[in-house]
């Protein structure tokens, strides 16, 4: 298998169309395990998409409330050459020493929800227990500008037009102007890119944007935009039942089926102006 980028591997394929077969080439979405690291601390592994690394550990560490403002994150960077092997599937942080964590208890944290999932209520109180403010309440977004946004996204979709295999997020300012798409296997982590932009180019709170993510709308989606200060979460598919509980909660304008002309608000209805 040769690969056309790190984004993006190619392979030989057999497609069989019409009962005639054909070799052909295809482009696959590539997957790598990134692992984060705090100092010399592993913290965490996530397969991911390669692309846009340091964003996604600047996001992760964010949304997951290990930093809360940009200046605790003191170094970020790729490690390019370690004698495990890891070469380019590594990024390492020095945080401020306020933001130095405990270790042993990041590693029960880490293992039990990867372990066991997310566990309903107690997963919102955690969510809650973080002192998050509501998102900003004054933001309004028209519905003719919502219905704009899918195909602004599937024209920014570089890989995905090449695989089909990505999924995509993006960030749009109040006037449905793109500022920033990033694409990975992993829903959660092009939405953690995103967010990592914007911590690491000193943009967080991001109170005036609507984030639109393809597939559907799940819980983690839902807790970091609301980290992230995001009044808005647009999807084209359907939201869970778990992710609409926490936007209502924490007041923020949830919506899924965002296709074509239609759409359907789950949370949050009094920011979509009526006209």
């Amino acid at each position: 298998m040769a690969r056309a980028s790190r984004s993006v591997d190619l392979t030989q394929v057999t497609e069989w169309n019409g009962g005639i077969a054909t070799r052909k080439d295809d482009f696959l979405a590539a997957e790598e395990p990134l692992e984060i690291r705090i100092g010399e601390n592993p913290l965490s592994v996530t397969m991911r998409t390669p692309g846009h690394d340091v964003e996604l550990a600047a996001g992760f560490l964010f949304t997951e409330g290990l930093v809360q403002r940009r200046e605790q994150i003191v170094a970020l960077e790729s490690v390019t050459g370690d004698n495990d092997g890891k070469r380019g599937n590594v990024v390492r942080a020095e945080l401020s020493s306020e933001a130095l964590p405990d270790f042993e208890k990041l590693r029960r944290h880490f293992f039990a929800a990867s372990s066991c999932g997310i566990c309903g209520k107690a997963s919102i109180d955690a969510v809650r227990s973080r002192l998050l403010r509501i998102p900003n309440p004054d933001f309004r977004v028209a519905p003719n500008l919502l219905v704009s946004l899918p195909e602004a996204l599937r024209s920014a979709q570089d890989v995905f037009e090449r695989t089909g295999g990505l999924h995509a997020a993006a960030l749009f300012d109040s006037g449905g102007k793109l500022l920033i798409v990033r694409e990975d296997i992993g829903r959660h982590n092009a939405v953690d890119k995103i967010i990592g932009w914007a911590l690491l180019n000193e943009r967080i709170p991001l109170s005036d944007c609507v984030l639109l993510v393809s597939g559907r709308g799940g819980f983690e989606i839902i807790q970091k935009a609301i980290v992230a200060g995001i009044p808005v979460v647009a999807s084209v598919s359907a939201p869970s039942s778990l992710a609409v509980q926490l936007a209502r909660e924490l007041r923020l304008t949830l919506i899924g089926f965002l296709r074509g002309n239609r759409f359907v608000v789950y949370a949050g209805d009094d920011r979509v102006a009526r006209s």
